[in-house]
């Protein structure tokens, strides 16, 4: 990809830029900016950038070049890894490899920044998924990666995102009103304390990360137009409080999305998204508070709706649904999720190298009264413990749901229930905490579904 390289000097002077036999060229704006842009470089390193100009100069050393990735979210991205260690020993390999990390200082503000305070960090940063996924997708491309962590815990996406989407998203304009009307006195407070070396009580801290569009401002705007090949995005946990929440989630996910292409100036920006993973959490709203129904207002509502993001190019969703806690929010199970999410980095890199999926519903057919569902990324269809599949529930037209008695035959899962004669729907793995044991033979998790989009 072109490298953007940017930065401030005098009106009207030129800047040089020299980098790996490359050299170029750029005038200092009226407002004392420049940039330009480099002809892409072959991964590896370490160079030295220099950059001159008004008889000033200025070098970088040990500069690398290869994958770059955005790692954001709220606190399952944030959470570290210091008491995992499966990811604690593998966070000591990756010191030795060309793997770096910038992390963004958690702050807030109420106009976008052109700057942010940060720590650079040589070799792995604090994050289990970014660190896990880093050194994952550094050992199948055998290139350079570098990893940004920008996260907060409880933060909404919301608080990711500009203004200026609020036009195209009704309840982010009502966040905002909101935010306008009652936030503002407060978080200018908290803003004047910081400055003067006050640190934020846990109270105080909690509201700020909550709130809409300021942690944009100051902790992911600053960031563009940085050549980055995407962003690994792990949140929605506090955008689960309902199923309207929930439901309105994947509309805003694409949207923030597209926004994002513009923002780093790149329409093949990748984005690469975590399923939220099974936890009993069930929403006040919901008909039953059994954890493995299916039609439970519970986190299968926000995992469909994340699906959604699926639909735009250069998108991913790394399934989970295998993992998770039923009553930890912040499960330790994230070496396999930096695993995954590196697999689908490498799909997107070179589509078919790696199978990044597991099956994944591609028909439903009815027999008689046997549901017949056929899978793709199917190949050598198991279950983990050699016994039927489970988390299948079938409904006929009364749409009065069973668990599915379910038998494997090649690619397919063939599922019946004695009061269900004539069916005419599937649910699979559908509910906040399912019990689940199909994959394929590489391991990885079928993904959740239902034939019954039509439903609300």
């Amino acid at each position: 990809m072109p490298v953007a390289i940017w930065g401030k000097g005098t009106p009207r002077e030129t800047v040089d830029v020299q980098f790996s036999g490359q050299t170029a060229s750029a005038e200092v704006d009226d407002d004392g900016k420049w940039m330009l842009h480099l002809k892409p470089i072959a991964a590896g390193g370490p160079h030295v950038l220099s950059a001159s100009s008004a008889g000033q100069k200025i070098e970088c050393r040990d500069v690398l070049v290869g994958e770059v990735w955005i790692c954001s979210g709220q606190s399952n991205m944030q959470m570290g890894y210091k008491s995992i260690p499966e990811i604690n020993s593998l966070a000591e390999k990756a010191k030795s490899l060309p793997i770096r990390c910038l992390r963004v200082t958690q702050d807030v503000s109420f106009e976008p920044r052109e700057s942010c305070e940060c720590e650079w960090i040589v070799g792995p940063g604090v994050s289990a998924v970014a660190t896990t996924f880093a050194y994952d997708l550094q050992q199948a491309l055998d290139v350079p990666v570098g990893v940004i962590e920008t996260c907060w815990g409880s933060s909404s996406i919301e608080g990711w995102m500009p203004r200026s989407l609020a036009k195209q998203l009704p309840h982010f304009q009502a966040k905002l009103e909101t935010f306008d009307a009652e936030d503002h006195d407060r978080v200018a407070k908290l803003i004047g304390e910081a400055a003067s070396g006050k640190r934020w009580q846990r109270d105080d801290n909690i509201y700020l990360r909550t709130r809409p569009n300021i942690l944009y401002n100051a902790m992911l705007h600053p960031l563009a137009p940085l050549t980055v090949r995407g962003m690994v995005w792990y949140q929605g946990e506090s955008n689960s409080h309902s199923i309207e929440t929930m439901q309105q989630y994947g509309e805003t996910l694409s949207v923030w999305t597209k926004f994002l292409r513009k923002e780093f100036d790149n329409p093949d920006f990748q984005m690469l998204a975590v399923m939220l993973p099974r936890f009993g959490r069930i929403a006040r709203s919901s008909p039953t508070k059994d954890v493995e129904d299916p039609t439970a207002h519970g986190w299968a509502w926000i995992r469909e709706s994340q699906a959604r993001l699926l639909e735009l190019p250069n998108t991913a969703l790394a399934t989970t649904i295998d993992l998770g806690h039923m009553t930890n929010i912040h499960p330790t199970d994230k070496r396999p999720v930096g695993k995954r999410l590196a697999l689908k980095a490498q799909a997107l890199l070179s589509p078919g190298s790696v199978e990044d999926s597991g099956p994944m519903l591609e028909e439903l057919t009815v027999e008689g009264s046997t549901a017949v569902v056929h899978f793709s990324h199917a190949a050598g269809l198991k279950t983990t413990d050699g016994k039927a599949p489970t988390a299948f529930w079938i409904a006929g037209k009364d749409r009065q749901w069973k668990p599915a008695e379910a038998t494997i035959e090649g690619t397919t899962v063939r599922l019946t229930h004695a009061e269900v004669p004539k069916p005419v729907a599937v649910r699979y793995a559908f509910a906040s905490f399912p019990e689940v044991n199909l994959v394929n033979g590489d391991g990885l998790p079928a993904v959740p579904f239902r034939t019954d989009r039509d439903q609300p």
